[in-house]
């Protein structure tokens, strides 16, 4: 009898090593140099790198238009939504059954009642608190929903990627994209800690229809059903001045597309870079990044959540590594009001990056992310603005703070630091 446990035991070792295996050790080649600066972020070559080197192509005649925080959000989407004629689709990391759960759920249900095509996906861990019943009646009105990657046997293998994506396109025509999940602490107007801080975008032009491909690649991978015709790819005319596309990328491409793409933009910056993230914990290669670009020049501003934070293991293994980055005269500040949940880059005021892409390694190398990179030097003038106005409500972590940690500060950060890959 002993033996027989013992032999189930070891079985069960065996299969949960090798589930770990298959999630998070891989064959494959990572980047292993950054990539050398040969070019500005305002030249061509920079433009053909993202365009050709990783695509998608950028496409001119765009307008983008900034929402701030839950109060301005949720009501364009929700308007966007009530005014759909033909289609909605619909990718989201966090969907909770909450008041603007509920409300997203009433939006999206009449619009299928009405005969428009509603395809919703949504990730099994980020939508974990979506209820049954909540589920049942979005099926009930006809609103095809798909979760991506649910825990079955023949997800193990992949159990560890999940979709981050925030993408809705209605129509074919008008699309939104950037930080927010669908729950009520993306709500308000980032007034206290129960309303974060972020920012969404509502996007109009020829790439939305790269926004809508994002969207059919993993309901593709879910579903295996492709959605095309002109419900869904209508003809795009220009509508404003921003050149743009929508960069995706995702660990079955295997191709660390998020991490050179910001190792190209780190090297081509000439004067300024501005990171505005949830959750900073930059690799070694893009920490070198930084401190090049700073050494070289380049002014580097880094903000990043303050004490209010969802997950302060985050937190500590970021601050264990700003050492580095602030002696080489990057200023790090935290934002302090309530959690700050943006994701937006702007280099050399011409170009920005926003959108689902965290600063970490799980966004570079493991979830399935969708970063909208725009470039126009207005649209990036009004981002900075943001930021300038955030900064306000920031303290700055000078470097003599962060040689003053106590003992027990350091071992924390560096017990955090040893989960970097899956942060």
């Amino acid at each position: 009898m002993e033996t027989l446990v013992t032999v189930i035991a070891t079985a069960l070792v065996t299969v949960l090593v090798g589930i770990f295996a298959v999630n998070f050790v891989t064959s494959e080649k990572r980047l292993a140099r950054r990539p050398r600066r040969l070019y500005g972020i305002e030249k061509a070559d920079f433009t053909r790198a993202l365009g050709v080197l990783l695509g998608p192509a950028v496409l001119a005649g765009n307008r983008i238009d900034t929402l701030v925080n839950g109060r301005q959000i949720f009501p364009a989407m929700l308007a966007a939504i009530d005014g759909a004629r033909k289609t909605i689709t619909f990718e989201t990391f966090i969907y909770w059954a909450d008041p603007v759960g509920q409300a997203f759920k009433e939006a999206l249900c009449t619009a299928a009642q009405r005969g428009v095509k509603v395809h919703v996906l949504i990730d099994w861990v980020g939508g974990r608190n979506l209820d049954r019943g909540l589920h049942a009646t979005l099926l009930d009105a006809g609103v095809e929903v798909q979760l991506y990657h649910p825990l079955n046997w023949y997800h193990l293998h992949r159990m560890n990627n999940r979709t981050h994506r925030k993408l809705l396109v209605i129509d074919g025509r008008v699309g939104f994209t950037g930080g927010v999940g669908i729950a009520r602490i993306w709500s308000g107007d980032a007034e206290d800690e129960e309303h974060w801080r972020d920012t969404h975008y509502r996007v109009e032009g020829p790439v939305v229809a790269q926004m809508q491909a994002a969207f059919l690649d993993n309901w593709m991978k879910s579903t295996g059903h492709v959605l095309h015709g002109e419900d869904y790819f209508p003809e795009l005319s220009p509508l404003g001045s921003s050149r743009a596309q929508m960069f995706t990328s995702s660990a079955q491409q295997g191709a660390d597309s998020m991490q050179l793409m910001v190792a190209l933009a780190l090297g081509a910056a000439s004067r300024e870079i501005w990171i505005q993230n949830a959750y900073f914990v930059p690799d070694e290669l893009t920490t070198e990044g930084l401190v090049d670009a700073a050494q070289r020049g380049v002014k580097v501003r880094i903000m990043v959540p303050g004490a209010v934070t969802d997950a302060d293991v985050v937190r500590r293994a970021s601050q264990a590594s700003w050492g580095r980055l602030m002696a080489a005269g990057i200023e790090i500040f935290e934002y302090q009001p309530t959690m700050l949940h943006c994701k937006v880059m702007v280099v050399d005021g011409q170009w920005c990056s926003l959108g689902s892409a965290n600063f970490d390694t799980r966004s570079f190398r493991v979830n399935d992310e969708a970063n909208l990179n725009v470039w126009d030097e207005q649209f990036a003038a009004q981002q900075l603005a943001l930021m300038h106005d955030d900064l306000k409500r920031c303290e700055r972590y000078d470097y003599g703070r962060w040689r003053r940690r106590p003992l027990q500060r350091r071992i924390i950060e560096r017990a955090a630091g040893m989960l970097r890959s899956q942060l």
